[in-house]
């Protein structure tokens, strides 16, 4: 097993913990195993990982676990040696080639795969066993089915098993967190005239990594006209004295775990004007009102009813949702806002929990947004607020 990026966290425990808590969601899905090509859940069950990105390209590395095992990883061709020796691996193999994209003969390499994950689970659970497919390919899916092995969906229960976060987890996403506030603070220091979205963009990266950061899912970072409406990836848009500046981390921080807030911040030296000052108000108010409405045991249609009331001309430009799990990447619930139909998400906060409560006020007539989100834990009384960077103290000022 890697060494942990944070003394504090021991990588044995933390997936041990993982593992006990797939097995029982397996278990209570009436699955006998997953088989998932999913970076992310791949590194959830194993506690391994390689070229993350690179496999969120194709299925690059697969595993099979299940309760009482065996859990073999299929590897990257030519690195099987990284996760010789791993904890929780007890066979490694080379990953096979499943789509066109990674060479012409893959109906061959489907083929075999298929082969080798039939005769593995009917030797180990029996005919017709019931694996949990995620991320691989439709003719893996179809091939399986093919040979009489049960698939259902894994995605649902990876989603379902994530969800809940372990104690270890929760030691891990908190030394995640404080990679990820140290580089915010090296990207708010580079705010300044003159600078371009890229450039500020790129010193959060740079610090991210250098403190034991992974990488960043992706470049919100947005500043002047550009921060309206949301969701404008930085570019070579030059900041200026007195634009607002939205960034979003979305971190993939220390041990692998996601970190995710919002701030917005004023470009130079002078004092913001009343409209920027007025909506950073609007976008405060909102994220403390649902915030407090955090709870657990209170469902999420009730979290939704009790939800902040944009006000107009701003309500048609908020974000798309109120808020979201979050792990080793975003996750279940996302929780929607409330509307006339029928709700379309069942349950309720529940302890382990880490969720994330979002907020944008965007404003057509100044053509400006704020863009503001805080990170909580769900704990068995009370919610913790895991994110503690402070908003930039010019922008609170009394209207």
């Amino acid at each position: 097993m890697a060494s942990s990026p944070n003394p504090s966290v021991d990588p044995a425990r933390l997936v041990a913990e993982r593992r006990a808590r797939l097995n029982a969601t397996l278990e209570a899905a009436g699955a006998d195993a997953l088989l998932t090509s999913d970076p992310f859940s791949v590194r959830y069950a194993t506690g391994t990982r390689n070229m993350l990105v690179h496999g969120l390209t194709g299925p690059d590395r697969l595993t099979l676990v299940g309760p009482g095992g065996p859990t073999v990883l299929w590897e990257f061709a030519g690195c099987e040696h990284l996760s010789e020796g791993a904890d929780w691996i007890d066979e490694v193999r080379p990953a096979p080639a499943l789509n066109a994209k990674k060479t012409p003969v893959f109906r061959e390499e489907v083929e075999r795969f298929v082969n080798e994950v039939t005769d593995m689970a009917i030797g180990r659970w029996g005919e017709g066993a019931r694996i949990a497919v995620e991320g691989t390919t439709a003719s893996v899916v179809e091939g399986l089915a093919e040979r009489g092995l049960k698939v259902v969906d894994g995605n649902e229960v990876m989603q379902t098993a994530m969800m809940v976060k372990q104690p270890a987890e929760i030691e891990a996403m908190r030394a995640a967190m404080r990679a990820t506030e140290a580089a915010t603070g090296a990207l708010a220091a580079a705010i300044s005239p003159g600078t371009t979205e890229q450039e500020v963009w790129a010193e959060f990266h740079r610090a991210l990594i250098a403190n034991g950061g992974e990488l960043v899912v992706t470049r919100l970072l947005q500043a002047g006209h550009r921060t309206f409406p949301y969701f404008q990836e930085a570019s070579t848009n030059m900041l200026r004295a007195g634009d607002l500046v939205c960034f979003d981390t979305d971190a993939v921080g220390a041990g692998g775990y996601s970190v995710d807030f919002s701030r917005t911040f004023l470009c130079g030296d002078d004092e913001p004007d009343d409209v920027q000052v007025g909506l950073h108000r609007l976008a405060v108010e909102q994220l403390e009102h649902n915030a407090a409405n955090l709870a657990p045991g209170r469902s999420f249609r009730e979290f939704a009813s009790l939800a902040f009331e944009v006000p107009a001309p701003h309500a048609r430009y908020g974000y798309y949702q109120l808020a979201h799990g979050l792990g080793l990447a975003g996750g279940h619930p996302n929780i929607p806002r409330l509307d006339d139909g029928p709700y379309p998400l069942a349950g309720g906060f529940e302890p382990g929990m880490v969720i994330c409560v979002e907020s944008y006020i965007g404003d057509p007539g100044s053509r400006q947004g704020v863009k503001l989100e805080n990170q909580y834990l769900i704990t068995e009384d009370s919610v913790e607020q895991m994110s503690t960077f402070p908003f930039d103290e010019r922008l609170l000022a009394v209207v």
